[in-house]
């Protein structure tokens, strides 16, 4: 099914989104870069978008910055660039869409779990609570040792690095690894990244299997934002464990036939949709969770 765009089918997508979540009993949240537009944060969607949130790498490509080959060899330039996303995303306020996702899943007898390939940290940082969110791709918020020494992952809380914004190069000295004083590095599953430490995400993992346990059978609504076709891990996740499927992107909003396409920005669908069952439960006499 194509992306809804006329305003009489848009404004039926939306109360079908309504409905779906007041008849559900769990919510899956599916989370990609797009989730974090609205926070300020950039996508990285193709060359333009990654030269746009990094000039000095115009003529590069993300794939190509975000190895773990860097870390070994140039370590400046490595930590100039996930140091500047560190920066970024702890300075980042979540949207008021993470807020009305929270307060869905807190009515929810199943409750909500997060899946998501973002590495921020933002749902977090919103109030979800961390044994309901599982990082596909990691979490900047902690590190491990380059060499995996065995030291496992520690907090990224106490770093602080400094980045020049002309050239994206760190101007402080990297992070070390507590254990053998090796070169630390996020905790980020990159490219061609043979050496990520998975233990934390295979503990997420671990807690969502078992939550997907506890909800089968149950009415679950997949809310699919902001993800992508270039990268469709969550596209494909919420797809096949869903009763419904919400999917809210503006650019790749296309969907299965039975699902429902917002195409538009996160925040301005949640913004919506919310106020559609805050006025159905005003006019059924009911009490709206979070007013």
């Amino acid at each position: 099914m194509p992306p809804i765009n006329h305003p009489f089918q848009f404004d039926v997508a939306l109360q079908a989104a309504a409905d779906a979540i007041r008849a559900a009993e769990g919510v899956l949240i599916g989370a990609g870069a797009g989730m974090g537009v609205d926070s300020g944060l950039p996508d990285f969607r193709g060359p333009e978008g990654f030269w746009k949130a990094y000039p000095p790498f115009r003529g590069r490509q993300f794939a190509e910055l975000s190895t773990p080959h860097w870390f070994r060899t140039d370590p400046t330039l490595a930590w100039g660039f996930f140091g500047h996303r560190h920066n970024l995303y702890r300075s980042a306020i979540p949207h008021a869409g993470f807020g009305i996702l929270r307060r869905w899943a807190e009515r929810l007898p199943c409750g909500s779990f997060v899946f998501t390939t973002n590495v921020d940290g933002q749902f977090q940082k919103a109030g979800f609570p961390e044994d309901r969110i599982v990082e596909q791709h990691g979490s900047i918020h902690y590190l491990q040792c380059v060499h995996r020494c065995g030291h496992g992952l520690w907090q990224s809380d106490g770093v602080r690095v400094d980045v020049d914004d002309a050239t994206i190069r760190a101007r402080s000295k990297p992070p070390r690894c507590p254990g053998c004083g090796s070169i630390a590095r996020p905790n980020i599953l990159m490219f061609g990244d043979w050496e990520w430490d998975p233990s934390r995400y295979a503990a997420q993992a671990l807690r969502y299997e078992c939550w997907l346990r506890q909800v089968q059978g149950r009415r679950l609504v997949a809310v699919d934002l902001g993800a992508g076709l270039e990268i469709p891990t969550v596209r494909i996740e919420c797809e096949a464990r869903a009763d419904v499927l919400i999917r809210i992107n503006p650019r790749e909003a296309d969907i299965p036939a039975s699902g429902i396409s917002l195409a538009v920005g996160a925040l301005e669908a949640l913004t919506k949709i919310d106020a559609l069952l805050g006025a159905g439960c005003e006019a059924a006499g009911c009490k709206v969770a979070g007013s």
